[in-house]
């Protein structure tokens, strides 16, 4: 797999782990009760979002690591 490919499948892989990632451990200001006046009460109350990257990160570097031995082993 050439280097530009590689960064390609990479980032879609990382996008698509994020976004399975995200809503884990979410509570909203509504589940919280501590809407204040005004706000969105589906609106998070602490996304914990460089904690999720971090994470997003990790299982994304593993899900590559995988397929790239699938592809070489295959």
């Amino acid at each position: 797999m050439s280097t530009p490919l590689a960064i390609a499948v990479y980032f879609t892989i990382w996008w698509t782990v994020l976004f399975a990632i995200l809503p884990i451990g979410v509570r909203s200001l509504h589940e919280d009760g501590e809407a204040p006046a005004g706000s969105d009460p589906g609106a998070p109350v602490n996304p914990r979002l460089l904690v999720k990257a971090l994470w997003t990160t990790i299982v994304s570097g593993i899900v590559f690591g995988l397929l790239l031995l699938y592809i070489e082993y295959a």
